[in-house]
């Protein structure tokens, strides 16, 4: 992939209120340099869920800018080099020419929402997913993307999402 420094990627999912908003703060963070992370919601929610900006917290990551918004915005936004669908409801939709013709994949992310009301599962629900996303950005970031053709490169980020 020949794109310029830092890379900038897109993660979707539903609401943007609680997985692309993780996935946004932990690129941004771990990626710092290299990569430029933003979230956006299919049906964007009012707000960014206060679980998730916790969970985030105190894993130590700043989720202090963040909030929901539509991915119509980013149709005719600078080109993406990624987009990444987390939610099912997000790889579901018709999406638009994305500007750049970004690599995309989808990385399923279990729906917080579908958690019981029981506070513990609901706190075990958002770290696994925190867990599982850290993980996959990181192995992400670690990719040869000088060197990879962008057949290749589809292939190593759907497999991380596979993972």
């Amino acid at each position: 992939m020949t794109s310029i420094s830092p890379y900038r990627v897109l993660f979707l999912s539903r609401r943007d209120t609680a997985r692309s908003i993780i996935a946004e703060a932990i690129m941004n963070q771990k990626g710092a340099g290299r990569f430029v992370a933003f979230s956006a919601g299919v049906a964007p929610g009012d707000k960014a869920d206060p679980v998730a900006l916790r969970a985030l917290a105190r894993a130590g990551y700043d989720a202090s800018d963040l909030k929901p918004q539509s991915y119509k915005a980013f149709a005719k936004a600078e080109p993406m080099d990624f987009v990444f669908t987390l939610s099912d409801t997000a790889r579901g939709e018709p999406m638009p020419e994305w500007p750049g013709q970004p690599v995309t994949a989808h990385w399923a992310c279990e729906d917080p929402l579908r958690a019981e009301e029981d506070p513990v599962e609901i706190a075990l629900v958002y770290a696994r997913m925190l867990g599982g996303l850290e993980r996959r950005i990181e192995t992400f970031m670690q990719l040869p993307f000088q060197s990879l053709d962008r057949i290749s490169l589809t292939h190593q980020v759907d497999a991380i999402g596979k993972a």
